[in-house]
């Protein structure tokens, strides 16, 4: 399993641009001169996280995502790769059956009536622009605008909590690792002296 995980680990390594790439692109360049939105730090994880479990959760268009998420990240100081990749909770399985059945339960909680199958009958039976109106006028784009609202404030808020646990978990293990090495070192190197 381990071996798996360090191939796609190396896959995704030679995937990601360089920093002169993102230097030389003109789009990219503002975000590449400002380090701090790309390095792992106490502060950025977790505002990464956030940012990319707001933005993958209410923003339910794919190429949105990342752009949205990298976009947010600059005001918040969040790490960018990160809210990139965290924008992926949302792929086609989890949203047809769990964020947009969620979001149409508490959007019908404020009162409106929405119906979740007229949506997966829409998409599965690739509805045009005229019906996509109105459904859109209708109480069910209400509803899930409301419930993906704010099931993202409450994903984003969790999964900030949850990081900066994390991060402190994490930093605190290395610190009581560090302090432990001299100890351990100093009982390796001594002889032990015969009875």
């Amino acid at each position: 399993m381990s071996g798996l995980l360090h191939k796609l680990s190396v896959f995704l390594h030679r995937q990601m641009p360089t920093h002169a790439q993102l230097e030389g692109n003109r789009f990219t360049a503002p975000f590449a001169r400002r380090q701090e939105l790309f390095r792992f730090t106490r502060r950025s994880v977790p505002a990464g996280m956030a940012v990319g479990m707001f933005v993958g959760i209410f923003a339910l268009i794919p190429g949105v995502q990342i752009v949205g998420a990298a976009l947010m990240c600059v005001p918040f100081r969040g790490n960018i790769p990160l809210a990139a990749a965290v924008t992926f909770v949302s792929n086609p399985a989890t949203t047809l059956l769990i964020i947009l059945p969620l979001a149409v339960a508490i959007g019908n909680s404020f009162g409106y009536h929405a119906d979740i199958a007229t949506v997966n009958a829409m998409v599965k039976n690739g509805a045009g622009i005229d019906e996509w109106w109105h459904w859109l006028l209708s109480d069910t784009a209400p509803a899930v605008v409301i419930g993906l609202f704010i099931q993202s404030i409450i994903a984003a808020a969790v999964s900030y909590v949850l990081a900066v646990w994390f991060w402190r978990w994490w930093i605190g293990r290395k610190h009581r690792a560090r302090r432990l090495r001299p100890a351990r070192e100093a009982t390796r190197s001594t002889p032990e002296t015969p009875a």
